[in-house]
């Protein structure tokens, strides 16, 4: 039996104005080819590279973030190699100074928190696109080179293809939070380079295999679930074949997770890095981590871990942290009320019904009528009884449809539940005598009962409290027996 050993590389576009050493603009998707690009974009002779701040101290903030040791002196470095997608010949890059090293990241794996760590988080600029026509011409447009780029590089740590893809949401949901990136991975926003070889059960622990394959841009999670499985069982099958394994760079085909071989593996001294001579070293005070830490928001592993704590499941929570919008408009809710039965009961609302009737329309939470307010008039008056879970549903889509105030609804429409018990032995009497079959199958089944409620909750179109309506049935009928 063999198990994957796993590394990942991370490549985040940095939200900014503009682009890493220059001042163009970084805003290039769907624009015309080649017109977001100057002198420093081409590398003319002559043409300095200036550090955009922002996204200095963005990356920064995502180095304190995930708990990286800061190197208070740092420094950009050229990488040197030749491709098209590169004018320069090389690419200014951080190589051993990064700005942080050492993180790590929080994950869950089945209910138990797990640390993923990370070896470094630096800052570079990204590079072009290659546009390949079937005739064999390669187009090139430079619009995306010098894009500012953060690079996040795992540790081997990930024990199992879940892990990774519960990595990968996990960070992209960090860096959404902490509006590093928008991570629109369709947008190439988030890519990721896969480090993966797999290692006999027989291994001793710790000790790792003697090659790695890596696969580049991977532009999507789903796709990089695909590369690992096929990896992994490309790899296993070649090893029980007896076969060697060389390092290797592959590429995609498709969408569908194969890969293909395209060359040798690279290391690091075939890029000839050395410190870039035209930006000076960057120093980086306490001060500034300090009031970094101090000003973090709060993270996706905190936010749930507080809604677990008021009561909430985990996969109610997950919604909720996911959907950084939904979450907020929840937390806005929390500050209404300090009762753990109405949040929770809140959550079951928004998780379920209001989620509903937003897929159906294509909305955000944002552009909903229904107020934090009315969800919690509704939530009391169905813990109350005055109104059942049926009429919340009519109100919740009256708001949706036409607007206006749940409380304004329920009293317009007279909608508060019948609780007066006479009443509603008079109407349970009568579905007991419209459905003599029903009656005598509860002879034989109590769970029929339910079914009488339910005609009860129709003859009195859902005003009805239904555990009232329930009682009154289970008397008569224990008297007619």
């Amino acid at each position: 039996m063999y198990s994957p050993v796993v590394g990942l590389e991370i490549h985040l576009q940095v939200k900014t104005n503009s682009k890493m050493f220059c001042r163009c603009s970084s805003q290039y998707f769907e624009s015309e080819p080649n017109s977001h690009v100057c002198p420093v974009c081409f590398g003319l002779p002559g043409a300095l590279p200036i550090p955009n701040k922002e996204a200095f101290n963005k990356a920064l903030r995502l180095a304190v973030a995930l708990n990286c040791t800061i190197n208070q002196e740092t420094k950009f470095d050229r990488k040197n190699y030749f491709y098209p997608d590169l004018p320069k010949g090389y690419q200014i890059s951080q190589y051993d100074q990064p700005i942080g090293e050492n993180g790590y990241v929080e994950i869950e794996v089945m209910g138990d928190s797990r640390r993923i760590r990370l070896q470094r988080i630096h800052l570079e600029e990204d590079t072009a696109k290659s546009l390949h026509s079937e005739n064999d011409d390669t187009l090139i447009d430079y619009n995306k080179s010098g894009v500012p780029l953060i690079e996040i590089v795992t540790y081997p740590d990930f024990e199992s293809i879940e892990e990774v893809i519960l990595f990968a949401k996990r960070l992209k949901q960090i860096v959404k939070y902490l509006d590093i990136s928008d991570a629109e991975m369709q947008k190439g926003q988030m890519r990721f380079e896969l480090n993966i070889s797999v290692k006999p059960d027989t291994m001793p622990a710790g000790q790792l295999p003697d090659y790695k394959v890596e696969v580049k841009n991977i532009g999507s999670i789903s796709v990089l679930e695909k590369v690992l499985n096929f990896e992994v069982k490309r790899q296993t099958e070649l090893l029980e074949k007896g076969e060697k394994i060389k390092p290797q760079t592959r590429g995609l085909k498709g969408m569908t997770g194969e890969t293909l071989f395209q060359r040798g593996k690279e290391t690091s001294d075939d890029y000839r890095y050395f410190p870039e001579p035209d930006i000076p070293p960057i120093r980086i005070e306490s001060s500034q981590i300090e009031e970094i830490k101090n000003n973090l928001v709060e993270l996706p592993h905190e936010r749930k871990q507080r809604y677990m704590e008021l009561g909430l499941e985990g996969e109610q929570a997950d919604i909720f942290v996911e959907d950084k919008q939904k979450g907020d408009w929840f937390d806005e809710f929390i500050k209404l009320t300090e009762i753990k039965e109405e949040i929770k009961e809140a959550a079951k609302w928004i998780v379920g019904e209001i989620s509903g009737h937003l897929e159906k329309r294509d909305h955000s939470i944002l552009e909903m009528k229904l107020s934090n307010t009315d969800l919690l008039e509704l939530v009391r008056q169905m813990q109350e009884k005055t109104i059942s879970g049926t009429i919340a549903k009519d109100v919740i889509n009256t708001i949706f449809e036409e607007g206006g105030s749940a409380k304004v609804i329920i009293e317009s429409k007279g909608l508060t539940q019948i609780t007066d018990s006479s009443f509603v032995a008079d109407v349970a009497q009568k579905v007991i005598n419209e459905n003599p079959k029903l009656v005598s199958d509860f002879a034989k089944n109590p769970n029929v009962i339910k079914a009488l409620v339910g005609q009860v909750m129709r003859q009195t179109q859902g005003k009805v409290n239904p555990k009232i309506a329930e009682e009154e049935l289970q008397k008569l009928l224990q008297v007619s027996e």
